[in-house]
């Protein structure tokens, strides 16, 4: 492929040809045209000829396939910064693992105030529990550490950097939830200063970029970061090329007066992780029966249906998206029962127009989807959840009974219903993956809930703009913005639907632009370039 101007002004017009360009406007289209940050055509290699000496520069795809690029609409972006560059436990195979990595990266950073790290998950060890307190006082020699849980509900911690929350009771040394948590969280994450915080997130915003993302959407908010990190990040945004950010503040609004705060952070909304229960991993998310490995205990009910109705209905007469974080039934149950009483109280029609949202969205009933439906809510999900916690004998079935694990994540069912998918990570909880991600709900491992390849890329493509209220962006047609990403992929296929395996056509006659084989074990596409907004972000190798 021939090389790409990185300049960022002026705008350029490029034609970029010789390849294939995966658009619904032409599926057999090989170029393209970009002009002012906008795509301004898509077509064949013969049209293509025409436009060549009328352009700024002309790019030679070599056979590599272009496509809109991802937006991530899940995403904590200083916390996935430290994921990529501190001490990182999530490929840990046993607790004795994770011990020597906190000893090790002890002994790398003797200056840090705080040691901090993520991603422990004794549900996968042999040991089957987590890091006792000793051990953790032992392996960092008496220093302070915060080490939170894969799912970022719960965390071990230090005897010294209990010391430095009083409030928070020693305890048994126990993972902490709720409160507790929140405490010593703001306690460590409050020992990064703004320069480190600054290349935190100019670090996770580069390896979106690297993987073809064009957009996240941040979900922070007062429980999860300071509101110096969340501006700091818009500005950075706004300031450096890299992947567009649109930002979350989830805090609950009790009237239209409130949402003026929210405007002035920049937050699209107060939407995000508005908690209205906690995690499965964390035995936090709200059940109406109990948990199969921890009788008695329901979860954690954060926000009852009287407070979600004021909330949307705030949000709505606001003008802006409102948004929870709700995992457990009896959480979404809350949901769709303080929507509905907000809907009566407001109109239906106004609920509908807001297109609020719902974040992870996991343990849905029937009932639950035809809601989703009935107020145009979208479902923020997260595949990569079913990829590492589903199936008979993952960390879903130890939670919750097999029974139970297998309603989780009904992705094909949301879309039979008409309900409008985004697809994310939760990044640091599951890596940054587009394509990873796409075949996880492609290749759910509940059957009956997998969705096509199509869907699956739609949705993480063009479902995150609709998510934002943007239906002309997140698709490679005229007008569109120009966000896309080059692809180094294989052979291009069409996805033919069937109930019993996933059927691939390579027959042109379909009519239906192709995308790369997913099938597990198939080799990913490896990012050549990313560009938004028709400035380059990233510039790979093969």
């Amino acid at each position: 492929m021939t090389p790409m101007s990185q300049s960022t002004e002026p705008l350029r017009t490029v034609l970029l040809r010789n390849g294939t360009v995966h658009s619904p406007a032409d599926p057999f289209a090989t170029a393209m045209v970009v002009e002012r940050g906008s795509v301004a055509w898509v077509g064949s290699e013969g049209a293509a000829d025409s436009f060549a000496d009328g352009v700024d520069e002309v790019v030679d795809l070599d056979g590599a396939l272009v496509t809109p690029a991802f937006t991530d609409a899940h995403v904590h972006t200083t916390a996935t910064g430290l994921a990529l560059t501190g001490l990182d436990l999530t490929g840990a195979r046993t607790l004795g693992e994770a011990l020597d990595r906190v000893r090790a990266h002890a002994a790398a950073r003797p200056a840090d105030r705080v040691l901090l790290g993520h991603g422990w998950d004794a549900s996968r060890w042999p040991e089957q529990r987590p890091p006792s307190r000793r051990e953790l006082d032992e392996a960092t020699g008496g220093r302070p550490l915060y080490l939170t849980r894969a799912d970022v509900h719960s965390a071990v911690v230090t005897t010294a950097l209990l010391d430095l929350v009083p409030q928070v009771a020693a305890g048994d040394g126990a993972p902490l939830t709720g409160d507790d948590h929140h405490a010593v969280r703001a306690a460590a994450l409050g020992s990064i200063g703004a320069a480190q915080r600054t290349e935190l997130q100019r670090a996770a915003l580069a390896h979106a970029a690297s993987l073809g993302i064009g957009s996240v959407h941040e979900c922070a908010g007062p429980q999860i970061s300071g509101t110096e990190d969340f501006t700091g990040l818009l500005r950075l945004a706004a300031e450096e090329p890299g992947p567009r950010v649109t930002g979350y503040w989830a805090e609950a609004l009790a009237s239209a007066a409130d949402a003026e705060r929210i405007r002035e952070l920049g937050a699209h909304g107060a939407a995000g992780d508005l908690f209205v229960d906690g995690s499965l991993g964390s035995h936090t998310a709200c059940l109406h029966a109990p948990y199969t490995d921890a009788p008695g205990r329901t979860g954690t009910a954060n926000l009852d249906a009287a407070a979600v109705a004021a909330h949307v209905a705030a949000c709505t007469e606001a003008g802006i998206q409102a948004g929870f974080h709700a995992i457990g039934d009896a959480a979404l149950t809350a949901v769709v029962e303080g929507v509905r009483a907000a809907a009566d109280k407001i109109g239906l029609a106004a609920v509908r127009a807001a297109r609020h949202r719902v974040e992870h969205a996991e343990m849905l009933t029937p009932e639950h989807i035809a809601a989703f439906a009935e107020f145009a809510l979208t479902a923020s999900v997260q595949p990569a959840f079913d990829a590492a916690w589903g199936g008979e004998d993952g960390m879903y079935a130890q939670r919750l009974g097999r029974e139970r694990a297998r309603m989780l994540n009904p992705y094909a069912a949301l879309l039979r219903a008409g309900v409008p998918l985004a697809l994310g990570s939760d990044s640091p909880v599951t890596p940054l993956d587009p394509w990873g991600t796409v075949r996880a709900a492609a290749f759910h491992r509940t059957p009956e809930h997998r969705v096509s390849v199509r869907a699956a890329f739609t949705a993480h493509t063009r479902g995150g703009w609709r998510a934002i209220g943007r239906d002309d962006a997140g698709v490679l047609v005229p007008g569109a913005p120009a966000d896309y990403a080059v692809w180094a992929a294989g052979d291009l296929l069409v996805q033919v639907p069937d109930t019993r395996v996933a059927n691939w056509s390579t027959d042109p006659r379909s009519g239906t632009p192709g995308l790369p084989d997913l099938t597990p074990g198939a080799a990913l596409p490896v990012c050549l370039r990313t560009v938004v907004g028709g400035r380059v972000v990233h510039e790979g190798r093969v």
